[in-house]
C-alpha cells in the first residue's frame, strides 16, 4: 500500500505503475454512481458500496489496477449479474488522491449517503485512518493494496484483500536462508508503508539474530544521492529495498550509480509489469519476493480475473488480485447478511475461499488475509523482461502472528 511494496532481503514491494483501468459500464463492470448497471435488473433497493481509492496521485495506477479488479471480482461472484438476491451492487467511488484526510472525509460522506460497505485503500496511510471510522460507524471496511500491518486486528469491522508487510519480509527471508550475524539495511520512504517495513524487518531478521539499520527517505524527495551513498558507507550484506511511488525510476537509477549492486546482494519485491524493465542491466541479479503476478498461480479464480479484465481492455497485474477478491468479499458479505453488516463481519471471518492467486483464509481472530506468497526472478525475453516463478509458499508458512483487536 501503501499502495505499494518492496523488499529487500526479506520482501516487500516497489514502484510506480501504470495500468489501463476499465471503466464502469463495460461489460460485467459493476453500477456505479447510481447503480443503473446490473445485468440482472433486480427489484430490491441496491445495496450500496464506498469504493475510496487512488484514482489520481502517487499511487493512482495501482488503484487502476484494484478498480479493474474489483470489476472482474464482482462479476465472477455474482456470475455476471452485478447484484446479490435480486439488490444491485451499486458503486460510488471517490479518489482519495492517496491523502489520508481527504479519505476520511469522503469515507464519511459516502457513510452518510447510507453506503454500509466501505473498500479500498491503496495507502497504508489511508487505511489506518479509515479503519477507525469504520468502527465508529459500524461499516464493513475492505483495505485493499495497503500493506501496513497495523491494518490487521485494526477492529472487528476492517478487514483487508491484500497481502500485509509481514508476509512480504517473511517471503523475503526464504530467499534468504541464514541471516544470523549479517548486516541489513532498509532502503524505505519515511511514510506508514515504508515504516511498516522497516519494523517488519527489524522484527523478523533481527530475531533471527541479523543487525538491522534503516535509511529513511521524504517521500518528496528528488535528490537520492545522499542515500545512496548512506547505503553504500553502510556496507551491508542485504539491503532491503520498500518502495511506492513515482520516483522509484530514480531510486534504482541512483543506487546503480552509487555502485551498491556490486558490493551488497539487493532483495526487493516484484512490481507492476510497467516497472520490470526499470531495472536495467541487474534486472536478473536481484531476488523478488511477489504477492501476485501474471502467471503466479492458475485455477478458476485467476482464470475469471484473466476474462473479466480482458474485457474491460486490461491485463493482469500485481494488484488486480486485490481487487478481484475485495470483489468477491463484497458479495460474500452481502449475500450472507444483506445490509446487517455485523453479520456481513461474521460472515467473512473464518471464510476460506479461491482467489486468484490459491486457497485463501481470513483468520477469524484478527482478519489477516492468510495466503499463498510467490518467489521470483526476471528474465529478459528479447527486448522484454518478464518474471519466472521460482517458488510458492504456503499460507502457513508466512502467516503474520494474531493481533488482538484493538
Amino acid at each position: 500500500m501503501s499502495k505499494r511494496w518492496s523488499l529487500a532481503l526479506a520482501s516487500a514491494m516497489i514502484t510506480l505503475s501504470v495500468a489501463a483501468c476499465g471503466s464502469p459500464g463495460q461489460p460485467g463492470a459493476p453500477a456505479a454512481g447510481n447503480g443503473t448497471g446490473a445485468a440482472s435488473g433486480g427489484v430490491g433497493a441496491p445495496y450500496k458500496v464506498g469504493l475510496v481509492y487512488s484514482k489520481s496521485g502517487p499511487l493512482a495506477s495501482y488503484g487502476e489496477q484494484y478498480r479493474q479488479g474489483l470489476t472482474a471480482g464482482i462479476d465472477y461472484a455474482t456470475k455476471g449479474t452485478g447484484a446479490v438476491a435480486g439488490h444491485t451492487i451499486q458503486i460510488t467511488e471517490q479518489d482519495d488522491a492517496g491523502d489520508p484526510a481527504k479519505a476520511v472525509a469522503s469515507a464519511t460522506d459516502l457513510i452518510g449517503q447510507g453506503n454500509t460497505i466501505i473498500a479500498g485503500s491503496t495507502s497504508s496511510g489511508v487505511a489506518l485512518q479509515v479503519a477507525p471510522l469504520a468502527k465508529d460507524n459500524k461499516v464493513l471496511f475492505i483495505s485493499g493494496p495497503a500493506a501496513a500491518d497495523a491494518v490487521t486486528g485494526a477492529n472487528r469491522y476492517t478487514f483487508r484483500s491484500g497481502r500485509q508487510t509481514y508476509q512480504d519480509v517473511a517471503t523475503a527471508g526464504s530467499i534468504l536462508g541464514d541471516v544470523k550475524g549479517k548486516k541489513v539495511t532498509v532502503l524505505a520512504q519515511d511514510s506508514a508503508f515504508g515504516k511498516a517495513n522497516v519494523a517488519a524487518v527489524t522484527a523478523i531478521l533481527g530475531a533471527k539474530g541479523a543487525t538491522v539499520s534503516a535509511v529513511e527517505v521524504p517521500s518528496a524527495a528528488t535528490d537520492l544521492t545522499p542515500f545512496a551513498t548512506k547505503v553504500k558507507g553502510a556496507a551491508p550484506d542485504l539491503l532491503f529495498v520498500a518502495w511506492a511511488g513515482a520516483n522509484a525510476t530514480a531510486m534504482w537509477t541512483t543506487l546503480g550509480q552509487q555502485g551498491v549492486f556490486d558490493s551488497t546482494k539487493v532483495v526487493t519485491g516484484l512490481d507492476i509489469k510497467a516497472t520490470h524493465a526499470l531495472f536495467g542491466e541487474v534486472a536478473t541479479k536481484i531476488n523478488f519476493l511477489s504477492h501476485f503476478f501474471d502467471g503466479a498461480a492458475d485455477n478458476a479464480a485467476y482464470q475469471a480475473l484473466e476474462t473479466g479484465l480482458k474485457k474491460q481492455g486490461a491485463t493482469v497485474d500485481l494488484f488486480t488480485n486485490d481487487g478481484f477478491v475485495a470483489g468477491q468479499m463484497i458479495v460474500h458479505a452481502l449475500e450472507s447478511g444483506g445490509g446487517d453488516v455485523d453479520k456481513m463481519v461474521t460472515a467473512l471471518e473464518g471464510w476460506t475461499f479461491d482467489g486468484p492467486k490459491g486457497s485463501l483464509e481470513i483468520r477469524a481472530e484478527d482478519h489477516a488475509l492468510l495466503q499463498p506468497m510467490f518467489t521470483a526472478t526476471l528474465k529478459k525475453d528479447g527486448s522484454n523482461v518478464v518474471p519466472q516463478l521460482v517458488d510458492t509458499l504456503d499460507a502457513a508458512t508466512v502467516a503474520p502472528p494474531v493481533t488482538p483487536f484493538k
